[in-house]
């Protein structure tokens, strides 16, 4: 058993009350998270905290740094996030056995309702705080959003992994060869900077009497803004134009936009299909990822995978975007 796996409470207890110079009472609430180990802890006093252990080997700290820097640029600008909290030896980052963590305020919302055209125009206008903030430093150490980057690396390693029958890795070769070639055209001078990464509709909770609130920047990236926008949206770009203009009218209102990056809203969702199979194949030996995708890697999973991938290369030459552009009046 790993250090990771043999986080018990008391040994969770022990790290937080050290970093944070703090008595706590003995709760130690798992709360839902594959990748890293989360827990609701409560001080003496009756404060709520989140205590998150990072999964060793995913993050370098360097990378974890850049991740709270861009939330607490945000929390400086005044923009609503979780912020990591200061630890009692300085810094927002912590370690016990070798394992990295943070602490956090508890804060709790609901999704929002998005009922009129103001909750998209309001989506627009926080996704442009954010941007906003992005802008102020780059983040060295973390990926780039780019199919060098981020796509070309992770077809290879699907295809020399030997996790597919020599049929579907001939028909996966081919239809990633085609969307990559569209995507490396496409991304021809788009400005990267912070964003988000991850930003779809379930890490955006409304607080009421205190507004819209994001979290969960564990994926934050060096991408176009347009990322932050196409998970936002109910369905494919051709299908959410109203959506997409809604959003873009609040965004302006703190951010310019590059309307050539409409044209990368169904690549991306490629590139996300592609990045999610090659991140699938680095945990396969893991005995919660087997119990929770038990067919991983079957034949008939990579016939459907492939499908998607097809249909997906589809969707971007169907994009009206990538034969011209329509700017903001898709």
């Amino acid at each position: 058993m790993s250090v990771f796996d043999d986080l018990t409470p008391d040994r969770i207890l022990e790290a937080v009350e050290t970093g944070m110079d703090c008595r706590l009472t003995g709760l130690t609430a798992p709360l839902p998270s594959y990748i890293n180990r989360v827990y609701e802890l409560e001080t003496v006093g009756g404060e709520k905290l989140i205590a998150k252990f990072y999964r060793p080997g995913r993050w370098e700290r360097a990378a974890l740094q850049d991740e709270h820097d861009f939330v607490r640029d945000c929390a400086a600008d005044e923009i609503p996030v979780v912020a990591p909290l200061e630890l009692a030896q300085g810094g927002t980052i912590g370690s016990f056995d070798e394992i990295l963590y943070a602490v956090f305020p508890k804060k709790s919302g609901r999704e929002m309702d998005l009922c009129d055209s103001e909750g998209w125009v309001r989506l627009g206008r926080l996704v442009g705080r954010i941007h906003q903030a992005g802008w102020e430093r780059t983040a060295k150490h973390r990926l780039q959003m780019h199919p060098e980057t981020t796509t070309l690396p992770e077809i290879g390693m699907l295809l020399d992994g030997g996790f597919m029958s020599r049929h579907q890795a001939d028909r996966f070769k081919d239809v990633t060869a085609r969307i990559t070639e569209i995507a490396l055209r496409e991304f021809e001078g788009i400005e990267l900077q912070r964003i988000h990464g991850d930003c779809h509709r379930a890490n955006i909770l409304e607080r009421p009497g205190e507004g819209l609130m994001v979290i969960d920047f564990d994926d934050m990236v060096m991408g176009p803004a347009v990322q932050d926008i196409w998970l936002l949206l109910p369905g494919h770009a051709n299908q959410t134009r109203t959506e997409i203009n809604l959003i873009l009218d609040g965004y302006e209102q703190f951010m310019e936009f590059d309307d050539r990056q409409l044209r990368l809203i169904e690549i991306l969702r490629a590139m996300r299909i592609i990045y999610f199979l090659s991140w699938c194949s680095t945990q396969v030996d893991d005995f919660k990822f087997q119990a929770n995708f038990p067919d991983w890697g079957s034949e008939m999973f990579w016939q459907r995978e492939i499908a998607d991938l097809e249909h997906q290369y589809h969707a971007i030459l169907n994009d009206e975007r990538l034969n011209g552009g329509m700017g903001n009046s898709v």
